[in-house]
């Protein structure tokens, strides 16, 4: 399928960046995920071992989604996690195959729970997406008002060669919506902390897309600065804690060679920052220790 959807570089901050300002962040569950462990954390490969996964043990795992309240843009999020319509009948949204792997109840979507938080799914200015994935981008239609914003290798993927084997669902992002990318080849790109390449969303530090390729061509996480520390949202850079602890490596990522870069990034910054708080992209564990808001 042909993307007639454009996106547009960005190379300046966002407006809306206040001196000296601090977000606070609300994780969001906006769905699960029933898949085979083997997928997460593998043991071993070969021409047989997907085959294998899907014969056995399988986990059911949380799809997170972020509300960040940033004081000059405004409630903000980071993915979108599913669409309303899965609650009902996911094969519209995702398509017959892969609406098989997911699960919402009624009113456990991302509009609905900001509708409850008295926010308006159209007052959303900025969307963060970590990646296009089936589970992190099902949801843009949603959020008709907003700017969504992903690295430039990203979009190219996703537009140029999308694949269902590749987690790519074009109809999920097909809209003529405010897309726009950030390069992260270009020579002005800045660094924060352990993360080479990183990009200042709205140029007062609260917002920090920090460039971690592997999962996907043009996986990013995002780095939100709390008033005490940052919370990170690594996305799928680590599905689980274990894998930040150099546990088992996912049995298939786009590029291994980037991804293990991206993940030492990840883990050099949990060492370097024992404070930040460091969110993996998919621990069942891990999820339900998470507070409901964090403003500090």
């Amino acid at each position: 399928m042909k993307v007639r959807a454009d996106a547009f570089p960005v190379s300046e901050p966002l407006p809306a960046g206040v001196d000296g300002a601090t977000v606070v962040v609300e994780p969001l569950e906006a769905g699960r995920a029933r898949q085979p462990a083997e997928y997460f954390e593998s043991e071993g490969g070969g021409p047989t071992a997907m085959i294998k996964a899907f014969r056995g043990p399988q986990v059911d795992l949380p799809i997170p989604a972020y509300l960040v309240h940033h004081p000059g843009a405004g409630p903000i999020l980071v993915d979108t996690g599913l669409h309303p319509s899965i609650a009902h009948d996911g094969r519209d949204n995702m398509g017959r195959i892969a609406a098989r792997w997911y699960t919402l109840e009624e009113g456990a979507d991302v509009p609905s729970q900001l509708l409850r938080r008295g926010i308006r799914p159209e007052d959303i200015a900025v969307v963060i997406l970590t990646h296009l994935h089936l589970d992190h981008a099902s949801a843009i239609s949603e959020f008709p008002n907003a700017t969504f914003v992903l690295s430039a290798a990203e979009w190219e993927a996703a537009t140029s060669r999308p694949r269902l084997m590749d987690l790519y669902r074009p109809a999920h992002y097909d809209f003529a919506f405010d897309y726009v990318t950030v390069d992260f080849d270009r020579e002005d790109i800045s660094s924060y902390g352990t993360f080479g390449r990183t990009f200042d969303l709205f140029g007062d530090g609260s917002v920090l897309l920090a460039y971690t390729p592997g999962h996907s061509a043009g996986h990013i996480s995002v780095v939100l600065g709390l008033p005490r520390r940052d919370f990170v949202v690594a996305g799928d850079v680590a599905f689980n804690w274990r894998q930040l602890q150099g546990g088992p490596e996912p049995y298939r990522v786009h590029d291994r060679h980037n991804w293990r870069r991206s993940l030492k990034e990840l883990q050099a910054f949990r060492e370097e920052y024992p404070y930040a708080l460091i969110v993996p992209g998919h621990d069942p564990v891990f999820w339900e220790k998470l507070d409901a808001r964090y403003e500090e």
